[in-house]
Parts: structure tokens; C-alpha cells; sequence
């Protein structure tokens, strides 16, 4: 998986390589500009070519970008939205040498005349919003619809967070250097940064990752099937979901579970949804319960059937009133060690009450979209996404969970241990029943002996493959959670 950071890391990785391995500023920023150069030429229009710097380094890969397609022929000018003043030594020099091949620069210029520009103007480096002329700046590139590629990021995105810094540059492509900047993969830096191309510079780290971005490598970790096994070896889960007119989440959630491989499936449920679930899922098991049915006979059948399970996953359709506290309660305090999976609805009641997650010694993977996250975190959705990766981290120093924090980027996250980007899947799964699906997948995963900071990423990518697959046959805007379920067995079938 390819290895992501902080702009911090990535300036303290810098200056490793400058300062204690010797090679020099100058020869990284060669190297960074003819990656930018073999990018352009690949994949972008060169008839006329505008490059816009600022006075830092960034600017300086730029200037050397206009020098290389200055000398190999190429119409070029170069455009200076810093102040001479401010350069760098490195943007100095490499302004100099641009001056004594006689680079062309402009003083002003009208995007329309050119097919591609290139966004030099700020690195991974920004901390301050952007304004006054150089926000003018981003505003009439963004503006002219000519085809733009950033260097090392989008000018105006920060680089650790993917906020937008007041005004940003909108890019078809990015190439960036040496390693994924966090801020690159998630929204809305996503969005503006179009396609990330990582390459390498000659920058390399003196420590371990712990961030990364999720792709097929995971799938290492999914568990193997023997051929002398029987539906108890390949595990059995109790999923507690589906309330009055909810059944809909206990089935995806059960199913979910099934086709990912487990070999059995209970699904603790109210005694209304009986009848449908045993007609659309006659695969599953059912314990049932009904409204006003003695608290502690409620309690009994669920602590027996957690004693039948392996995994237990609960929240999709639970609601959160009645006996629902009940029985999240239960599960989080009965003594043995199996893996709780909890969604939804299981997420908004300790949400209100977060000590029930204190001393809680067995894995417990939580699945929260951003909202139900911010619930628990107790902040606001804004908050929560202006720096999703702290807040994550935040909320493991206190519940050492594992959390898979749903959003157009997923983060997957073990405490202290590593942390996922994953940019798979699409707007189609944003449609109901899907994280219940997800929900099962998990549970099916670790009910097959998957290690719980192994399921959860594992999981993820499965579900945005699935989603990905879904799309193919039915587009964005048709997909519904049945799409999805249906994907998981062609997406498993693909990769055994």
C-alpha cells in the first residue's frame, strides 16, 4: 500500500535528505520538475503551456518545468504571482537560470490563450487562507476551464487536511513527490486535485508509516478457505438489528454477513420482523422478541445466543428506544471476549452515554458515518470534517476501538497502529442499507478468523469493490443496497 503523510512529515523528510544524506535542494527539485515534465508530455495539450509560480520552492519546480519545455522546444511562458523579494534560494536560482535561456515571462496573461497551465504557486506547506491577489489568481484560472496540473498539490489546498484555504486551484491531475500527502485523499483536496500521480524524487524516510492509502494489497489478510471445513468453521454470528418496519437492516446486515463466508448467521430481532425475514432470508436464524416482553427475559435469549456466536455485530434498524439501550448494553458488558461490530443505530445510543465503551476489554469496531462520529465526539459535522484524521486519533486515546468512519473518504483506524485513506467506491453507495452491508461484511470477516485490525480495512475495500462493481451494471444514480449485496459474491469470485 502506498505510504501516506502529514505536511510536517513530508518537511521533515525534506530536510533528512538535504541536510543529514547530502543531496542537495537543487538536484530534488530537478528531479521533481522532469517528473512534472514526462506528466505534461504524457497526458496534457503543449501547444501553448502557462506555468504560475509563487516565490517558495513550489515556484521553483515550476520555473524549472518552463525551462525544460523552454529548451526541448515547447511554447512556454512563466508567470510570477509571488514577489522577487520573498524567493527562496532555490526558487532564486532556478528564476536565474530561467532568465539566462531566456524562459519568456509574462506580466499579465489570459488563460484562454493557452491549452494547459501549470499551478506552482503554493506546496504542501500553506497555513495561512488564502487572499487578496492571490485568491484573484485561483478565481480566473479556475474560471478559463483550461486543463491545469499541480505540482506536489493544489495551490490553496492544505496539505494534511484537504481543507480549502479560502480559494483553491482545481486541478485534472496532480503529480506529487516522493509520498501521498493526506491532504490529497481526503475531501474536498480530493476533488480539486483530480488524478494523484506519487513520484519518486529521491526522498526517502528515516522511520516507519503508519498511514496509508487502502488498495488491493489488503486483500492479503482475507481468510482462507479449507476444503474439510463445515459451516462452523468458517464461523457463526449474532447480529441484533432490525426494529418495527426495519427489517430491511437486519436482512442486509445477515446476508451481508453470509456471502462474504461465514457459515452461520443469527439475527436477534423483534418478533414482527418473523414472518418477512423467514420468506427473504430462510438462510438466517432467528431469536425474537416483542415490545413489552420482561427486560430480563430479553436479556437471557440475547446472552444465550451471544454464547452460540463467534462475532456480534448490532445497530442496523435497532432504533434507540424501547429495549434497544438493552441490549447494546448487554453486549458491550457480558464477559467473554468475542468481537462486537457496532453500526447505526447501536453508534447514537452510546453516543449518549459514552462509559459504555470504559473497560470494555474486547475488540469492538465501530462504523460511524461523519455524522454519527461527530455525535460521539460531540462536535459538529463541519468540525469533524475540517481535520478527520485528528479527531479519529482524538477519540482512540480515550475508546481504544478500531473505527471505520464512513464518508466520500473512509478512514480506517487502529489504535495505536496504522490508519487507513480509502478512496474507493462512489456516490451510488450513498444510499440506504449500504453501511449495513458493510456492517456484515466485517462481521463475516472476523467470524472467518480475520484479526480485527485486519477486518476492518479489509472490509472497507471489499465493500467499496462491491460498490464499484454495483456501478458498472447500474450506474451512480440507480444503485441500491441489493446492488451492492449482490456484487460482494462477484468481486470475491474475482480475487481467490
Amino acid at each position: 500500500m502506498k505510504e501516506l503523510v502529514s505536511s510536517r512529515r513530508m518537511k521533515e523528510m525534506d530536510a533528512h535528505t538535504i541536510e543529514n544524506m547530502g543531496i542537495p535542494s537543487l538536484v530534488l527539485m530537478e528531479r521533481a520538475s522532469l517528473a512534472v515534465v514526462d506528466v505534461l508530455k504524457d497526458k496534457f495539450d503543449l501547444k501553448r503551456i502557462l506555468i504560475v509560480c509563487g516565490s517558495g520552492n513550489n515556484g521553483g519546480d515550476g520555473a524549472a518545468v518552463a525551462r525544460i519545455l523552454h529548451l526541448q522546444g515547447y511554447s512556454v511562458d512563466l508567470y510570477l504571482a509571488g514577489n522577487e523579494k520573498s524567493f527562496t534560494e532555490e526558487a532564486a536560482r532556478q528564476w536565474k537560470i530561467c532568465e539566462n535561456y531566456g524562459v519568456p515571462v509574462v506580466n499579465n496573461f489570459a488563460p484562454d490563450e493557452y491549452t494547459t497551465i501549470v499551478d506552482a504557486v503554493f506546496g504542501v506547506g500553506l497555513s495561512r487562507k488564502v487572499e487578496g491577489h492571490y485568491k484573484e489568481l485561483i478565481e480566473k484560472i479556475n474560471a478559463s476551464q483550461v486543463t491545469v496540473l499541480a505540482v506536489d498539490i493544489p495551490s490553496g489546498i492544505h496539505g494534511t487536511t484537504g481543507e480549502v484555504m479560502g480559494a483553491a486551484v482545481e486541478a485534472e491531475k496532480t503529480v506529487t513527490f516522493a509520498y501521498g500527502k493526506t491532504g490529497l485523499f481526503q475531501e474536498p483536496g480530493a476533488s480539486y486535485a483530480g488524478e494523484v500521480l506519487i513520484k519518486d524524487i529521491g526522498i526517502y524516510s528515516d522511520g516507519p508509516f503508519h498511514k496509508f492509502l487502502l488498495d488491493e494489497e489488503i486483500l492479503k489478510f482475507l481468510p482462507k478457505r479449507t476444503p474439510v471445513g463445515n459451516k462452523s468453521t468458517f464461523g457463526k454470528v449474532l447480529i441484533a438489528a432490525g426494529s418495527t418496519n426495519m427489517c430491511g437492516a437486519a436482512y442486509f446486515a445477515a446476508k451481508a454477513c453470509l456471502l462474504t463466508g461465514a457459515g452461520m448467521v443469527k439475527i436477534f430481532t423483534k418478533e414482527s420482523n418473523r414472518v418477512i425475514l423467514q420468506q427473504i432470508f430462510p438462510e438466517a436464524m432467528l431469536v425474537t422478541y416483542r415490545t413489552g416482553e420482561d427486560r430480563e427475559i430479553i436479556q437471557e435469549k440475547l446472552l444465550h445466543a451471544v454464547e452460540w456466536a463467534d462475532v456480534v455485530a448490532a445497530g442496523p434498524g435497532l432504533g434507540v428506544f424501547g429495549n434497544a439501550p438493552l441490549i447494546v448494553e448487554t453486549l458491550l458488558t457480558e464477559p467473554s471476549q468475542k468481537p462486537v461490530v457496532l453500526d447505526a443505530d447501536a453508534l447514537n445510543i452510546i453516543s449518549k452515554n459514552m462509559n459504555h465503551l470504559e473497560n470494555v476489554k474486547k475488540p469492538i469496531i465501530l462504523t460511524p458515518h461523519v455524522g454519527e462520529m461527530a455525535r460521539m465526539c460531540q462536535c459538529s459535522i463541519e468540525e469533524m470534517k475540517r481535520n478527520p484524521i485528528d479527531r479519529v486519533r482524538e477519540f482512540q486515546k480515550k475508546w481504544p476501538v478500531i473505527l471505520i468512519m464512513k464518508d466520500a473518504r473512509t478512514i480506517i483506524s487502529v489504535p495505536g497502529e496504522n490508519l487507513y485513506l480509502h478512496k474507493g467506491g462512489n456516490s451510488g453507495m450513498a444510499t440506504a442499507g449500504s453501511g449495513d452491508i458493510l456492517t456484515g461484511i466485517t462481521a463475516g470477516l472476523l467470524a472467518q478468523g480475520a484479526e480485527p485490525e485486519h477486518a476492518a480495512p479489509l472490509a472497507v475495500y471489499l465493500h467499496g469493490a462491491a460498490g464499484e462493481y454495483a456501478r458498472e451494471k447500474k450506474g451512480e444514480h440507480s444503485m441500491m443496497a441489493s446492488d451492492i449485496l449482490d456484487a460482494i459474491s462477484n468481486v470475491l469470485s474475482q480475487r481467490r
